[in-house]
């Protein structure tokens, strides 16, 4: 059993590899940046965003950038709330998630017992 849980997430990491790989690419390919549809900027402004974020590196360069920030764990700041980084949102909500989740999986456990015993 453990070799086939093993197996099972080994073949997991090159779906996940894929689907970074597409989702960032499909991002970078959107017209415009995460930047402009909020409001007009200056030039100069877009300039200095632009620079912060390394949106004006090379794609390749932006692209492994996100690989390596990845790997670290580090989700880079969030756009929509200011002073937050997006592992602290993540991190804020988490408990949350979790008690619901949990408390989801012991109703269906509970559930399809019962409903099992009832079958049988």
């Amino acid at each position: 059993m453990l070799k086939f849980i093993l197996r099972r997430c080994l073949e997991a990491i090159p779906t996940l590899f894929i689907l970074i790989t597409i989702s960032f690419f499909m991002m970078r390919l959107a017209p415009g940046s995460p930047f402009t549809g909020e409001r007009t900027l200056p030039p100069e402004v877009m300039a200095n965003i632009e620079a912060k974020y390394h949106l004006n590196d090379p794609i390749m360069t932006q692209y492994f950038s996100y690989l390596k920030q990845l790997a670290h764990g580090d989700f880079g700041p969030s756009f929509k709330y200011k002073d937050y980084s997006v592992n602290d949102l993540v991190a804020s909500s988490f408990p949350v998630s979790a008690k619901l989740g949990a408390a989801a999986f012991f109703l269906a456990v509970i559930l399809g017992v019962s409903a099992g015993v009832i079958a049988a």
